[in-house]
Formats: structure tokens, C-alpha cells, sequence
């Protein structure tokens, strides 16, 4: 079997138990808010917005090779729960950014900084990073325009939290097989540049935002053996891929 297919298939099965036991948990609070061993004023807290993000980041955390969206999903569904909770006598917008910007703080501290992966089109410099033809990118409060220059694109990940990235993957070559791009877009947005024969399949999920394949034109691909598998979510933000 190749082995992509059985990273595929590890990957989906871990999405479904994750999901699963989410569901499960939300299933048991519900019983026990409705046999009156929790009071009924809970159910609004289960039921809630906030406790929303707090599932879907804890679904990000177990399914994501990037840990920074969930912990943020969880970070603010958390901080707007509490008042739900406990009878608090001060705002709690007063926590919020505080609390959010020492969490960032502490991702950026402790987050892998990974080789270079840009090189400049006014630089002729050969990279030698093991991770050549790879993106890993982390754009908080931040953003820009990068172009891509390595030969072959080979995957990788772009998270954008409060930021936006545009990436220009128009001079590159998809690697042989199948290649895969997680992106992330809280409160922000990614747009894809990529070459009109390139076969993308999507596999993001969308809450209260969205990703689409907005390419003006698509030529059939000379190689249909070389796929890129583009997975993440889009919440509150969204993305986008197009060409020139």
C-alpha cells in the first residue's frame, strides 16, 4: 500500500474519533442537564458560541500539525465563557487582549523556527535547508506577499491569526505524488498563486468563513499522478486560489 494512503487514512480515522468524542461528551452534558443533575441554566452554557470555538479547537489541536489555531480557539472561547459561568464584577473585555497577547507570546517563544524557505528574486542563493520546497509560515497580527522560488513545491503550512499571507507559487512545479498544505485563516485570509495545470483538491473546513478555487482559467495537467491536497479550516476568514 503507499504510504501516502496510509497517512490518509490515519489521518481521517484520527478527524472521525476526535469528532466523535466531542459529540459523545457534548451528549453526555446534555442527558445531565436534562435529568436535572446539572442545572437547566447550563444547557445555554453547553450550547453556546464560545463553547462552539472551544470544540473546534480542540479538534485543531489533536488533527493539526500546527497547535497555534486551536490553542487560540480555545483561548477565546474560554475568556468569553467564564462570565457565562461565574458571576464576574469586572468586564471581561479587560482579560481578552491582555491574556490573548501573552498566549502569542508564549507560541512565538516556544514554536520550531523553521529554515529559510523564501529566497529573494534579486538573490541567485542556492538554499541547502532539508526542508527545501517546503512553506512554513506563521503570520499573527501580520501579514504580506511572498513568492515562492524553489523549483519544486513540495507542501507545508500557513497559519494566519489576525493577518493575512498571499503566496505566489506561480514559477514552481508540484513534487511527484501527493503533496499537502495545511492552512489555517482565523480572523484572516490566504490567497494561493499557482500555475493553471496544477490538480488541487480542497479538503478545508469553513465556520463562518470560506476557501474557494477562484483559478480564471484551468489547463488539464500533464501528469495527473501529481495532486496537491490543500486541508485546514477557515474560521471567521477565509481564502482563496487563483492564477495570473
Amino acid at each position: 500500500m503507499d504510504p501516502n494512503d496510509v497517512k490518509n487514512d490515519t489521518s481521517r480515522n484520527m478527524k472521525k474519533y476526535t469528532l466523535g468524542v466531542v459529540v459523545i461528551v457534548f451528549g453526555f452534558l446534555l442527558l445531565l442537564v436534562n435529568t436535572g443533575i446539572l442545572p437547566w441554566d447550563f444547557k445555554h452554557v453547553i450550547f453556546s458560541w464560545q463553547m462552539l470555538l472551544i470544540g473546534i479547537g480542540i479538534i485543531s489541536l489533536l488533527n493539526s500539525e500546527s497547535r497555534t489555531p486551536g490553542t487560540i480557539l480555545i483561548l477565546i472561547g474560554t475568556i468569553f465563557i467564564i462570565p457565562r459561568i461565574f458571576d464576574l464584577s469586572f468586564n471581561v473585555w479587560h482579560l481578552f487582549w491582555p491574556v490573548l497577547l501573552i498566549a502569542i507570546g508564549v507560541l512565538i517563544l516556544t514554536r520550531r523556527i523553521p529554515r529559510q524557505q523564501w529566497r529573494s528574486p534579486k538573490k541567485n542563493i542556492e538554499s541547502e535547508s532539508l526542508d527545501e520546497g517546503y512553506i512554513h509560515e506563521e503570520n499573527i497580527f501580520s501579514g504580506g506577499k511572498q513568492r515562492f522560488m524553489h523549483q519544486v513545491f513540495r507542501g507545508g503550512h500557513i497559519n494566519c491569526i489576525f493577518g493575512g499571507s498571499e503566496v505566489d507559487l506561480s514559477q514552481s512545479t508540484l513534487a511527484e505524488g501527493v503533496s499537502e498544505l495545511e492552512i489555517n485563516a482565523i480572523f484572516g485570509g490566504v490567497t494561493l498563486i499557482v500555475p493553471a495545470d496544477w490538480k488541487i483538491q480542497s479538503k478545508m473546513t469553513s465556520i463562518l468563513g470560506g476557501f474557494s478555487d477562484k483559478r480564471a482559467y484551468i489547463r488539464e495537467a500533464s501528469d495527473s499522478s501529481r495532486i496537491l491536497i490543500i486541508k485546514g479550516s477557515t474560521i471567521f476568514g477565509g481564502g482563496e486560489i487563483k492564477n495570473f
